[in-house]
């Protein structure tokens, strides 16, 4: 008798100890996303802020996953910079960093992986210490200039997606 209360004893123990650890560590992870219409805002106030130097880009904005949400294109934007945009945006989400900040790992291994491009022109969006995506342009004469205008367009929502944090 004494053997099967001490089998139940620690079984008791045992299940307590691992029901404790469940409750402590969550069973999902709540992920915050941009909405179409905020991507498609900030894409279209990049567009406009590069038309205000007269020039003319590609932008795209990608969520979390490098995935596109908003692509546009001036109309006489060469149709290259459609995919350079979109490679610096993914650079830009996948580091958490301006690719400004990555020039110096461009000539790299990891520089030279399909997808990713490391010159001047994406930022990433964080709104309260969370990564929801980035923004990336291509077309200007630099690609500071691209990054200014990827800029403008997170600019032009970054309050409202504070406000809502």
């Amino acid at each position: 008798m004494k053997k099967t209360e001490s089998l139940l004893l620690g079984l008791g123990c045992l299940s307590l100890s691992f029901g404790s650890f469940a409750e402590d560590e969550a069973m999902t992870v709540q992920v915050k996303r941009l909405s179409m219409a905020t991507a498609q805002s900030m894409a279209q106030a990049a567009v406009t802020a590069c038309e205000k130097e007269g020039i003319q880009i590609g932008v795209t904005v990608v969520d979390r996953n490098g995935i596109p949400q908003a692509v546009l294109r001036n109309t006489v934007a060469p149709p290259i910079t459609l995919p350079i945009s979109k490679d610096k945006a993914y650079a830009a989400v996948m580091f958490n960093v301006p690719t400004s900040q990555l020039a110096d790992r461009a000539n790299t291994p990891i520089g030279r992986v399909p997808g990713v491009v490391m010159s001047a022109g994406a930022v990433p969006v964080l709104v309260g210490g969370s990564l929801l995506g980035a923004i990336g342009v291509s077309g200007a004469p630099t690609g500071e200039t691209d990054e200014m205008c990827a800029q403008a367009g997170l600019d032009a929502v970054i309050d409202d997606l504070e406000m809502e944090e």
